[in-house]
């Protein structure tokens, strides 16, 4: 008898941590998700043309944690670059709101670095240290020896050391989109804006651009923005992908595609993505009237 009540006491206990296993892998499960970095939400944006106003995107919404790499794909005209400007505070949405750590967006700052496509960005009388020093000086974030040892470190990042005396007309065009980043990065901000800074770039320097990006944030695990309208280019650099719809941009769907990288290409799983992300993108839409609507002339 006395054999029987302790097993039986094994047996309540053995059911007590199984169901304490159970519900402590339920707490697990249902944990909820840290709050996210970057909030757009249901945002509208217009701009005005010679005789009416434009809808460039049309209530878009979407969540970017923090070492996120987040891109937006989208066909040229849907808006993504104006969303983007819109997250750096140049343009104020006329519906919708934007938050950045849970305080609303109202104009630039030095939380928000955007890298843009145009290699002339960079001051032509300021040699690749002075252009990556220089917002640190300016925004008086750093002295200007401290400013000066952290663009050192960032253009040794970037590959540049032994052009860090050169000036911007003496380097190539992948060379300034490095000096771009670089500036970018040494800024530490919470999110890097990039507005295809690789479009304009040959199909090797791009491909370098790519690979070296995605190494910087390796090391750094920095969160990333990304627009771009190559589906390929998508996939490789993003681990989360917004699709946007053709003008006005409305959100069709996101993507997880932190499977894939440059490794990924020609692969089957890669080109069945490809496949996939390029009926998204160009799937019909009946036309909703939220394209542009007239305005007079101010």
């Amino acid at each position: 008898m006395i054999v029987a009540a302790q097993n039986e006491r094994q047996r309540a206990v053995s059911q007590r941590s199984a169901v304490d296993a159970v519900s402590r892998a339920s707490s697990t499960l249902a944990a909820p998700l840290p709050p996210p970095l970057l909030r757009v939400a249901d945002v509208s944006l217009e701009y005005r043309s010679d005789d009416r106003i434009v809808r460039a995107t049309h209530q878009v919404g979407f969540d970017v944690y923090e070492a996120d790499r987040f891109v937006l794909l989208g066909p040229s005209g849907c808006g993504k670059s104006t969303l983007l400007k819109a997250i750096a505070g140049f343009i104020a949405p006329v519906e919708g709101d934007i938050s950045l750590a849970g305080a609303p967006i109202r104009g630039p700052g030095p939380d928000r670095i955007v890298v843009f496509q145009e290699f002339d960005q960079l001051p032509p009388w300021k040699t690749v240290l002075q252009n990556v020093a220089f917002p640190l000086i300016a925004s008086r974030s750093l002295s200007r020896r401290e400013a000066t040892e952290r663009a050192r470190h960032y253009v040794e990042k970037v590959g540049l050391a032994k052009f860090a005396s050169s000036y911007p007309h003496e380097l190539s065009g992948g060379m300034k989109q490095r000096v771009a980043i670089a500036r970018a990065l040494a800024m530490q901000p919470r999110i890097l804006l990039m507005d295809e800074p690789f479009a304009a770039l040959d199909a090797l320097t791009r491909r370098k651009m790519q690979e070296e990006l995605l190494g910087l944030w390796e090391e750094a695990r920095f969160t990333l923005l990304f627009v771009t309208h190559s589906i390929e280019e998508a996939l490789i650099l993003g681990n989360r992908i917004a699709v946007l719809s053709p003008h006005p941009g409305r959100l069709r769907a996101e993507f997880n595609s932190h499977e894939f990288d440059l490794g990924s290409i020609g692969s089957a799983s890669f080109q069945q993505a490809v496949r996939r992300l390029h009926a998204r993108l160009f799937e019909g839409e009946p036309t909703t009237g939220a394209d542009a609507h007239s305005a007079s002339q101010s």
